[in-house]
């Protein structure tokens, strides 16, 4: 599955299917909200949590490394970037 099919699904199987095959990467706030980091097979996934009201918000799949950028400072990007390609 690439990330244009992850995206189209549903937003509560989305989050099923990080829960399944994600590899957490790393946590950061934004907004009020937790944005959990995850690598999926072959993109990866960021999940938006609501700590208001205990709720998952957004689950969506990416490639491009201008989405990574709030992480850099924290993880080493560069060998998960390369599985990509």
């Amino acid at each position: 599955m690439d990330y244009y099919q992850f995206n189209y699904l549903p937003n509560d199987k989305r989050a099923e299917l990080v829960g399944q095959s994600g590899r957490f990467l790393d946590l950061r706030s934004h907004m009020g909200c937790s944005l959990a980091l995850y690598e999926m097979p072959c993109f990866f996934a960021k999940v938006w949590y609501s700590p208001e009201d205990s709720q998952i918000a957004l689950v969506h799949g990416f490639v491009s490394s201008l989405l990574f950028e709030p992480y850099l400072d924290d993880i080493d990007l560069k060998e998960l970037m390369e599985k990509l390609r």
